[in-house]
């Protein structure tokens, strides 16, 4: 099932995009292939995003709810919910959208990872017309093979998509939590880059290309919406980031 619902389908994008440029670029095929991939789940990421939005927005609201309920627990998950209620958000709404584009990334991942193997190009389908070869390079680089300026790129871009999403620190008198707050933020912050490049190095630099395109598109996404001044109602809901 994956197979014909992912894998196939990104396997005969990727060489229906190659087909159809008018030079033989697989670097170029990525950068298309990225842009289309995220416009396709564009509904999805941007649900994503407004969530986590949304949920910032609430921190400090949240922060002083575990103030004021510090010694209990029991009123504090009862506001803290109400929170949520007053404002229609979800706080788990952010996972849905991730989990659809799961099997997307995994997808790509193996296409790349198999390097266009006889195997996957048996999967073209009769209208995609199949290539006698696939060339790898593109601006001196082997595609195919693993590349440390590409991984370094796609860590890099990693780090400011991650430090975009973690938005702006907010001030609280809570010297307990924020340090701990803080602490978890500055582990995200630098260990997702850094798996990103370990992993770069050990994988075709393509699927880094890719990575590196598709962090660099969802940061412009986030500034956009993170950007995006929201008007809020007499009751204190934040329009036009609902999530329901």
């Amino acid at each position: 099932m994956f197979e014909t619902f992912f894998y196939q389908p990104i396997v005969n994008l990727v060489i229906f995009i190659y087909n159809i440029l008018p030079v033989e670029s697989l670097g170029l095929t990525i950068i298309i292939l990225s842009i289309v991939i995220k416009l396709v789940l564009l509904p999805f990421s941007k649900q994503q995003i407004k969530s986590q939005k949304v949920l910032q927005d609430l921190q400090p609201k949240i922060e002083e709810v575990k103030k004021k309920y510090a010694s209990q627990k029991e009123e504090m998950g009862k506001a803290i919910l109400e929170l949520y209620k007053k404002n229609r958000v979800n706080p788990l709404s952010s996972c849905l959208p991730l989990l659809i584009q799961f099997p997307f990334l995994i997808a790509v991942f193996q296409v790349f990872r198999d390097n266009f193997s006889p195997e996957s190009l048996d999967l073209i389908y009769s209208i995609v017309s199949r290539p006698e070869s696939i060339k790898t390079f593109f601006l001196g680089i082997n595609l195919s093979q693993p590349n440390v300026l590409i991984a370094f790129f796609a860590a890099v871009s990693q780090y400011f998509q991650t430090k975009t999403m973690m938005g702006k620190k907010k001030n609280s008198n809570d010297n307990q939590n924020n340090n701990f707050a803080e602490t978890m933020n500055k582990q995200m912050l630098y260990m997702m880059p850094f798996l990103t490049f370990i992993f770069g190095l050990s994988l075709p630099s393509g699927l880094s290309l890719y990575w590196f395109m598709t962090t660099i598109l969802t940061i412009f996404q986030q500034n956009f919406i993170f950007n995006k001044k929201d008007d809020q109602n007499d009751d204190g809901v934040i329009e036009g980031e609902v999530v329901k």
